[in-house]
Formats: C-alpha cells, sequence, structure tokens
C-alpha cells in the first residue's frame, strides 16, 4: 500500500523560493511543495526586523493552517537570519532556514579569499557576522550589500524583462576591494541570486559561485524520513501567489518549466 509523501511548503517574499524548491524536488522528487511567493511583502530585506517577525510568523502561520505542511522552508536570507527563533515559537512543525553558505565557500576556497552577494539586510545582520566568526575566521570575506538585483530578478520572472549587463555594477563593486583579484569563490546570499547563476558567471569569470540550496534539500531529506514505498511517484507542485495579483503569463511560463503546473491566490488575512 502507497503511503502519503510529505508535503513541504517553500516559503519566500518572492521567486527566490523556486531557487531553494527546485533543489529540494531534484534531490526529493517525491516530496510534494507549496511554494508561497509573498509578492505582497517584497522584498524582505527593506523591512524592519520586528515588523518583518510579525509578519512572516503571522502570514505562516496561516500558511501551514491552510495548507497543513510537514515542514516549512524560509527560503530566504534576510528573514531567516532574523526570525528564526520567533518562527519556530510559532509553529509546531519543523522549520529549516536558508543562511549564507559561508561554511562551504571557506572549505572550497583555495585562495581563502570569498565573496558574499547579499542584501544591505543580510550583509549587515549578527547573525551573519558570526557564521564568518565561526566558519571563515581564517578567510578574507568581501562583503557586498545590494538591494537592486532581486527586484530585477523579480521582475524578470513576472514580466521578461532583463538588461544584458544585469550584474556588471557587482563586479565592480567587488573589484575595488584590493584583495578582489584573489576571490575565487562567491557566496550568493539571496535565493533569488542562483535563478540569475549563468549570466552572473560571465561577470565573475573564474569565480565558484556557491548558494545554500544543495545543503538545504540534505536537511530537509534528514529531517523527512520517508518509506520507501512513499517514494514511488512523484510528488506535485504547486504555487501560491500571497497578494492580489495573480501571476502574469510570464511567470506561469517559468512556473511550467519547472513543472509548477498549478498556482493560486492567497490572500493571508
Amino acid at each position: 500500500m502507497q503511503q502519503h509523501s510529505p508535503t513541504v511548503l517553500v516559503f519566500d517574499s518572492g521567486v527566490g523560493a523556486l531557487s531553494i524548491g527546485g533543489e529540494i524536488h531534484s534531490r526529493l522528487p517525491w516530496l510534494n511543495l507549496t511554494y508561497a511567493l509573498d509578492s505582497a511583502g517584497f522584498p524582505y530585506g527593506e523591512w524592519p526586523e520586528e515588523e518583518l517577525t510579525a509578519h512572516i510568523c503571522t502570514t505562516a502561520r496561516r500558511l501551514a493552517e491552510h495548507y497543513q505542511p510537514d515542514l516549512l522552508v524560509m527560503a530566504c536570507n534576510s528573514a531567516s537570519t532574523a526570525v528564526l527563533p520567533a518562527l519556530r515559537a510559532t509553529l509546531s512543525i519543523p522549520v529549516v532556514g536558508v543562511v549564507p553558505a559561508i561554511k562551504p565557500a571557506a572549505i572550497l576556497s583555495r585562495s581563502k579569499v570569498i565573496g558574499l552577494l547579499a542584501t544591505p539586510g543580510t550583509v549587515t545582520r549578527a547573525y551573519t557576522s558570526q557564521l564568518i566568526q565561526d566558519f571563515a575566521e581564517d578567510c578574507c570575506v568581501i562583503s557586498v550589500g545590494d538591494g537592486s538585483l532581486a527586484p530585477v530578478i523579480e521582475r524578470w520572472f513576472w514580466h521578461g524583462e532583463l538588461a544584458s549587463d544585469t550584474g556588471a555594477h557587482l563586479a565592480l563593486e567587488f573589484s575595488r576591494h584590493p584583495r578582489a583579484q584573489e576571490m575565487d569563490t562567491l557566496v550568493l546570499a539571496c535565493t533569488h541570486f542562483p535563478l540569475l547563476a549563468d549570466h552572473l558567471a560571465t561577470h565573475f569569470p573564474g569565480v565558484a559561485l556557491i548558494d545554500s540550496g544543495a545543503a538545504i534539500a540534505r536537511r530537509v531529506e534528514q529531517l523527512l524520513a520517508t518509506p520507501a514505498q512513499s517514494r514511488e511517484a512523484a510528488g506535485t507542485q504547486k504555487a501560491v501567489i500571497i497578494g492580489d495579483h495573480c501571476a502574469s503569463a510570464v511567470l506561469q511560463q517559468r512556473l511550467e518549466e519547472r513543472g509548477i503546473t498549478r498556482n493560486e491566490l492567497f490572500s493571508g488575512r
């Protein structure tokens, strides 16, 4: 008798949920995934921390009550570095947070000069500083906080608009550091950024781009021990748009390209 596959709720302020969810689906295709795209709250990186915590905890609780997931992934670095303790106290299910991939980057880097590309909020969080102190103390970490790239990627996924020079200004920002030429690893510490990784790579030749997606998928696998019988069938995937606007035709196409054939609105009110 085939058993029920667990459901994972992948929650972000926008399409960044797709990069994390894609890694989970690739590794664990039998899981049922619900992508919660909080377009109404985008971008989380600009919220004051106290307001962000209240918003995410309230929205996550309503999502969990409605969709009954077995686990929630907070698929946003800016949010995870601020709200995880409060979110875990709010929900009765496991919560996995996405934080900058400092540790694997420090291990991978041979030059011990690594870049950190994140939103301004993530760069300045005490949590991020602690990650660097704990796992990259022997490295020179070049940090750039940029608030413009995630909105560009969000618009690209919704409307299909992307300038050919997108990301060039970031390479310039990193190049200002005296040890920029030694940088061999770049942490993409916003879940939107991996969606543009191939494009960004053209501006950072010879630099390995690393994000948290694979590590999050492994953590989900550890927490959701799934019987063999439940792994026989492919899981379902659907997107939930939080806000007042249905998915655009461009976004629907991008979702379908990822095997996400269902999408719906969720007011959260």
